[in-house]
C-alpha cells in the first residue's frame, strides 16, 4: 500500500524537531600527551614569490624511525590555498623573476646541496657537489648565478719529518695543530679547522668559484643591483685580542676578487642590506664598551662606506632581517621587545614607527617588490603559521593550519602575563601558565624554568614543552630576569661582571609572586634550566633549600675550569680580570663553591660531546654532591652536543627523566 504523503512528512517533522531539541554532545577533549610531539609539525623560512601570488616553505616533521627530523618544501597561493608538496628540502629562495626555486637538499657526494627547480617543472637539478654545507644562498639580481658562503677547511701543519715508515706498517693517525683563538664545532661538537668564505656558482650548475680568501669569517650576503660586488661582514684572525668583539664590513668584487672595506671602527658592524637603487647600506651594530651586553644598533652609510649614522635611535632594540623599502625610503626589521617580536619601520629621516601590532612572536622572513611581507606568527596557544599582509594594510592574515588537527580537540593551559619587582625596585617580566581545568582554591606543584644565554628572551609564543608541564599538573612559572634581551642595553647589562647575581632575587621573587596568588603547594616546587639556566639552578641549591627537587642541565658549575675548556672566548669579558690574574671573582661566582650548601636532591643532564659547557662541568658538581651524599644522579646524553633534545627520542627521555626525577622527590 502506497504510503500517505501527508502522513510521511508530518512524521519527518516530528523526528526533525525532536533532533533540535535533543542536546548534543560536545566533543570529547583531552589535554596534551608526551607522545603529541612526535606529530607536530613546524613550519618556518616563507617566501612569497616576486609577483605575489605565491608562497614557498619548510615543513618539518619528526621521522620516528630514523630518529630526526626531516624536511620538506612546500608551496601554495598566497590565500593558502592549494597547499601541496613541491620537494624534499629547506631553505627556499625564489629567483628574480619567479620561475625557478633555490635551496638545500641532500645530494652527491654527501650532506645538503645546492638545487634549483623550475616552478612549472618536474625534476630539479642539483647545482653543487661540495664537501661542506652551503649556507646563506643568495640569487645575483640577474638570476643567473647564486652566492653562498661555506667553510673551507683548515689542515694546519708544520715543516716537521717524521722517520720513515715500515712498510706495511699502521701508525696513529697525525694530531691536529690549533693555533688560532677562536676554533669551530660541528653539530655534534667536534672541532673543525678553517674559515667560512665567500663562494659564487651559475645558476645553470658548475663548479662554484671561491671569491674570498684569507684568514677571514664572513657571514651575510648582499649583493648590489648591478651584480658586480657582494656586501659582507667579517672578523678577522689577526684581530684575535678583540675576538668576538670586532666585525667590519667589506665589498668584495665577483670578478676581480677585490675587496674594499665599508666600515672602521672599534666595534660591530654585521648583515649590510644594500638598497634598491644600490646608493646606500643598512646595517646593525655598536661602538665598543666594555658592557657584557648591548643591544645593535641601525645604521645607514653611502655605497663607499661614507656618512655613516644611525637611525631609530630611541628603539633599543636589535633589529634583525634588515629589509629595504622599494622606494628607497627606509628599511623594515624585526625586533623583540618585553617578549614580543613585531615588525617595525624606520625612515631614512630618523625615528621609527611599529608595522604590526600583537602580543605574538611575528618574524617576517621576506618582503617582496610589491610590498607583500610573509613571516610566522606564534602565540601562547598557537604554534607557528605562515601569515602574509601588505605593508600598506598589516592586517595579518594566517595562511596555514599545520597544527589544527592536532591541537582542535586538546585543553592547553591558560597563560597570565605578570610583573613584579624584584632587587633595585626593578621591574620583571614574567608568565604563568595554569593546567587545564585549573581551580584557584585547589593547591599545585609548581615549575621555575629558567632560561639559558644568559642574554636571551623567554616569549609569548607557543611552547610544547610548558604546555606539557601543565598538562601533567603543574604550574609553570617563565622569566626573563635582568640580564634578559629584549629589554633595552640597560637591562640586558644588568648582570655585568656580576653573574649570578642579582638575577637570583629575580627568580625567587618571581616564585613568591606566584604565591602570594594562593594556589601553589609550596612543599612541591620544582626547578630547572639548561645552559645559563643550568648554571642559576645550581646557584639556586646552593642558596635556597625551598625547593623539593632541581634539575641541572648542560651547566657551568666552576668558572675557573670553565674559561679554558669552552669552545669559545667571550665569556672572559664577563669577568674583570682573567682567572690567573685574580681567580677571586672567577671562585665567588662558581656555584660548585656552594654545592656544601645544598641539600635539595638534583638531578644532572648533558650532552656526551658539549663543548660549550663542556660535560666535565657536570662531572665535577655530580662527584661533589655525591662526596656530601646530596641525592644526585648523571645522565649522558649520547649524540648531543649543547643540550638534550636535538633527536626526537632524547627530547622524550629528558622530559621522561625530569618527571621521574620530580615525582621521586614531590611531597604527597
Amino acid at each position: 500500500m502506497k504510503p500517505n504523503s501527508n502522513f510521511s512528512r508530518f512524521s519527518a517533522f516530528l523526528l526533525l524537531m525532536l533532533l533540535v531539541q535533543l542536546p548534543i554532545k560536545a566533543q570529547d577533549t583531552r589535554t596534551l600527551e608526551l607522545e603529541d610531539f612526535f606529530d607536530m609539525v613546524s613550519v618556518s623560512g616563507p617566501q612569497i614569490s616576486p609577483c605575489g601570488e605565491e608562497i614557498i616553505y619548510t615543513r618539518s616533521w619528526v621521522d620516528m624511525v630514523n630518529d630526526s627530523r626531516q624536511s620538506e618544501l612546500y608551496i601554495m597561493d598566497s590565500d593558502g590555498s592549494r597547499n601541496r608538496y613541491f620537494t624534499d628540502g629547506s631553505s627556499p629562495v625564489w629567483s628574480p623573476d619567479g620561475s625557478r626555486v633555490a635551496y638545500l637538499s641532500q645530494g652527491e657526494p654527501r650532506g645538503r646541496q645546492i638545487f634549483i627547480k623550475y616552478r612549472d617543472l618536474e625534476g630539479a637539478t642539483q647545482i653543487t657537489r661540495v664537501e661542506k654545507t652551503p649556507s646563506n644562498i643568495t640569487w645575483s639580481p640577474c638570476g643567473e648565478y647564486i652566492a653562498f658562503s661555506m667553510l673551507v677547511p683548515h689542515a694546519e701543519t708544520w715543516p716537521v719529518k717524521m722517520p720513515s715508515r715500515p712498510e706495511g706498517a699502521e701508525w696513529t693517525e697525525a694530531p691536529r695543530i690549533i693555533s688560532s683563538l677562536v676554533y669551530r664545532r660541528d653539530r655534534l661538537g667536534f672541532l673543525e679547522e678553517g674559515y667560512r668564505h665567500i663562494f659564487v656558482v651559475p645558476a645553470e650548475g658548475g663548479v662554484p668559484r671561491q671569491v674570498t680568501h684569507g684568514n677571514w669569517d664572513h657571514s651575510g650576503i648582499s649583493w648590489t643591483p648591478d651584480g658586480s660586488e657582494i656586501l659582507f661582514s667579517s672578523l678577522r684572525e689577526e684581530d684575535a685580542e678583540y675576538a668576538y668583539r670586532e666585525s667590519e664590513i667589506y665589498a668584495v668584487n665577483v670578478h676581480t676578487k677585490d675587496i674594499r672595506q665599508l666600515t672602521s671602527r672599534r666595534g660591530i658592524d654585521r648583515s649590510p642590506s644594500v638598497s634598491p637603487d644600490g646608493k646606500k647600506v643598512a646595517y646593525a651594530g655598536y661602538d665598543w664598551t666594555d658592557d657584557t651586553y648591548i643591544e645593535n644598533k641601525l645604521y645607514i652609510m653611502d655605497i663607499d662606506g661614507a656618512n655613516p649614522r644611525e637611525i631609530a635611535a630611541d628603539l633599543d632594540r636589535s633589529p634583525s632581517n634588515i629589509t629595504w623599502a622599494e622606494d628607497n625610503s627606509g628599511v623594515y626589521f624585526n625586533a623583540n621587545y618585553n617578549g614580543t617580536r613585531n615588525l617595525y619601520f624606520a625612515p631614512l629621516s630618523g625615528g621609527y614607527r611599529q608595522v604590526t601590532e600583537g602580543n605574538h612572536m611575528l618574524t617576517v622572513n621576506h618582503i617582496n617588490s610589491m610590498g607583500i611581507a610573509t613571516g610566522t606568527v606564534t602565540d601562547y596557544h598557537n604554534p607557528s603559521e605562515i601569515v602574509k599582509f601588505h605593508l600598506d594594510n598589516p592586517d595579518i592574515e594566517k595562511v596555514t593550519n599545520a597544527n589544527e588537527s592536532l591541537l582542535q580537540n586538546i585543553d592547553l593551559g591558560e597563560v597570565e602575563e605578570i610583573w613584579y619587582t624584584s632587587a633595585d625596585d626593578l621591574q620583571v617580566h614574567g608568565w604563568i601558565i595554569t593546567p587545564p581545568g585549573f581551580d584557584p582554591s585547589e593547591k599545585y606543584p609548581l615549575i621555575l624554568v629558567i632560561h639559558g644565554g644568559p642574554h636571551a628572551m623567554y616569549n609569548v609564543g607557543f611552547n610544547f614543552t610548558w604546555q606539557h608541564h601543565a598538562a601533567e599538573g603543574y604550574v609553570v612559572l617563565y622569566t626573563n630576569p635582568r640580564g634578559s634581551s629584549g629589554y633595552g642595553s640597560a637591562f640586558g647589562n644588568e648582570i655585568k661582571n656580576t653573574y649570578p647575581g642579582k638575577d637570583y632575587d629575580d627568580l625567587m621573587n618571581g616564585v613568591d609572586e606566584v604565591i602570594k596568588k594562593g594556589y601553589i603547594d609550596e612543599d612541591n616546587m620544582f626547578v630547572y634550566g639548561g645552559s645559563g639556566g643550568g648554571v642559576l639552578t645550581s646557584w639556586i641549591v646552593g642558596h635556597t633549600d625551598r625547593f623539593a627537587a632541581a634539575s641541572v642541565n648542560y651547566p657551568v658549575t666552576n668558572w675557573l675550569s670553565f674559561v679554558g675548556t669552552t669552545d669559545g672566548v667571550s665569556w672572559y669579558r664577563n669577568f674583570k680580570e682573567y682567572p690567573w690574574e685574580d681567580p677571586a671573582e672567577h671562585l665567588d661566582r662558581s656555584p660548585l663553591m656552594y654545592v656544601g650548601n645544598v641539600s635539595t636532591p638534583t638531578l644532572l643532564m648533558c650532552g656526551v660531546n658539549d663543548l660549550r659547557t663542556p660535560i666535565s662541568q657536570t662531572e665535577e658538581y655530580y662527584q661533589a654532591l655525591k662526596v656530601l651524599r646530596v641525592p644526585t644522579a648523571m645522565i649522558r646524553f649520547r649524540d648531543e652536543y649543547h643540550g638534550t633534545s636535538s633527536n626526537p627520542s632524547n627530547y622524550i627521555r629528558t622530559q621522561l627523566y625530569l618527571y621521574h626525577w620530580f615525582d621521586k622527590y614531590s611531597n604527597d
